[in-house]
């Protein structure tokens, strides 16, 4: 059992017969009255977010979320094929279960999937990935001071914002949880 006033951001809850992840939290002390910790927990499930207070001696069992390395081996239409390395166990997810997190990620690739009780809620890409250029406008000397930048599309097919002397065929360094360029590779 975690108490309110224990709750840290990603932390994941069992409450009301759903499970939460707790996004943002705040340890509020006013001058009159007791303290509450104000909270913004995400539905591991259907995905909606909610704001609530608690008083910090509540009491919620945590959940267990199962985080799995698995190897993302292709998509077919809408759905994403991954196999478990150790097992050969092979899992097909949809769309909606995936959203855009795949994104950076090229087939092959390891990633983390996050279930609960047996149920797949989400994937978890690795933090930073190495990826070529295949799309950009040519750069233009003399332009680095001003630490401008330009479009470009990686083998993946998205776009991130990079600095104008990376050219088609370099391969840059992304964050995969921003989404920006980090440096070359």
């Amino acid at each position: 059992m975690i108490s309110a006033g224990d709750f840290r951001n990603g932390l994941t809850v069992e409450m009301d017969g759903a499970v939460y992840q707790i996004l943002e939290f705040q340890h509020v002390k006013p001058g009159k009255g007791a303290a509450f910790v104000r909270t913004k927990l995400k539905n591991i499930i259907n995905g909606g977010v909610v704001e609530k207070t608690f008083r910090p001696t509540e009491k919620f069992p945590q959940a267990r979320i199962d985080r799995n390395d698995m190897q993302y081996l292709y998509s077919d239409g809408d759905l994403f094929n991954f196999m478990n390395v150790e097992t050969y166990d092979q899992i097909a997810l949809n769309k909606e279960t995936i959203g855009d997190t795949l994104k950076f990620v090229k087939e092959n690739d390891m990633v983390k999937v996050c279930s609960y009780n047996g149920s797949v809620f989400a994937i978890e890409p690795p933090m930073f990935v190495e990826l070529e250029i295949t799309e950009t406008e040519p750069g233009f000397k003399g332009d680095t001071a001003t630490g401008a930048t330009k479009p470009a599309v990686v083998e993946t097919g998205a776009s991130v914002n990079v600095p104008l002397f990376v050219e088609i065929g370099d391969r840059i360094k992304i964050d995969t949880r921003t989404g920006e360029y980090l440096s070359r590779a």
